[in-house]
């Protein structure tokens, strides 16, 4: 099974976060107990079977590159490819790791390219980053110089992805993710950035969200929220009916504007739109790691402006606020 005790030690010696440790042991092994989706063991064994490597030539700046100046046989690269698909479905990337180009649903490169050049330096910064997937984007901001990256999501196929890439990245320690929500969380007020990508439509009562976001700042500390929305004054928000592209679970969507408001009613200051876009087929595909439908499918084939449902086609905003 996959331990968590490295990220134990290292937060025990961290003034800020050593308190977690109250609780925090206790959460994972109720998780290891009763939470184990019927393919974890499968998984867990997959990350088993890749082979011990240390880059020689490790890229967290441009990407997620792992490379060894001595290329791999066409075997071992084989041997790796094949491993690492017993993972898939792969949606949050690319990585490219020792010649096996693993091509993701998403670009999420595409996303850190509008997001980096609003954010403050996160270099030495303690960061959170709230549903991280498989942690791609946690990788990016290591290469940014993060002191210590956290991520948390509940997707177990998430967390064995993401052990997968930091066996092959050398066992890196910068990085950890905890199966866990945040509403999990305690209010820990220990980071500099926290970033919620992807997340706020996927709450019910997406104040509550926010709040928990403020609670896991330090005073003077940055958010990054990253959101479907529709176009629109602060007044406006679309409550979608059963289903929103295709997706089952999606509550509130908000104008960037209305955004901004929730921001200043939870206590946010400084709050900036700093980008906003129509997600493409470019950017989030069907691809041979993620076989299932896309959102080409989810969008009607006679007018792609709209979803399936008739709803305005996902367009994405990024907001940066300040804890005060």
């Amino acid at each position: 099974m996959i331990d968590f005790g490295n990220f134990y030690q290292l937060i025990a010696k961290n003034e800020r976060l050593s308190h977690w440790l109250e609780t925090l042991p206790a959460q994972i092994a109720k998780w290891n107990k009763e939470s184990l989706h019927g393919y974890y063991p499968g998984w867990v064994k997959t990350i088993e079977n890749l082979p011990d490597m240390t880059p020689d030539i490790l890229d967290l700046k441009t990407g997620v590159t792992a490379q060894r100046t001595q290329p791999l046989t066409d075997g071992e690269t084989r041997r790796i490819n094949n491993i690492l698909r017993n993972l898939m479905p792969w949606r949050k990337g690319p990585f490219s790791l020792y010649g096996v180009e693993i091509d993701t649903e998403w670009r999420s490169d595409l996303k850190w390219d509008r997001v980096l050049p609003h954010l403050s330096p996160l270099a030495g910064r303690t960061i959170l980053d709230v549903g991280c997937g498989s942690g791609y984007h946690m990788w990016r901001m290591a290469g940014e110089g993060a002191e210590l990256v956290v991520g948390v999501d509940p997707t177990q196929l998430f967390l064995c992805q993401f052990e997968a890439v930091r066996k092959l990245l050398g066992n890196d320690q910068r990085v950890h993710l905890l199966p866990l929500g945040i509403q999990e969380l305690p209010a820990l007020q220990a980071f500099d950035t926290v970033f919620s990508m992807g997340v706020l439509y996927h709450r019910r009562s997406p104040l509550d969200h926010l709040w928990q976001l403020k609670d896991q700042l330090v005073s003077g500390g940055e958010l990054v929220l990253e959101s479907i929305v529709v176009e629109g004054d602060e007044h406006q928000c679309l409550i979608p009916g059963e289903r929103y592209a295709q997706m089952s679970n999606v509550y509130f969507i908000p104008s960037a504007k209305m955004l901004t408001v929730w921001l200043e009613k939870c206590g946010f200051t400084n709050i900036r739109i700093v980008d906003e876009s129509v997600t493409t087929t470019d950017e989030q595909r069907r691809t041979e790691w993620m076989i299932n439908e896309s959102l080409a499918d989810f969008l009607n084939p006679d007018d792609p402006s709209l979803t399936v449902e008739g709803y305005p086609a996902p367009r994405r905003a990024v907001l940066i606020a300040e804890k005060p």
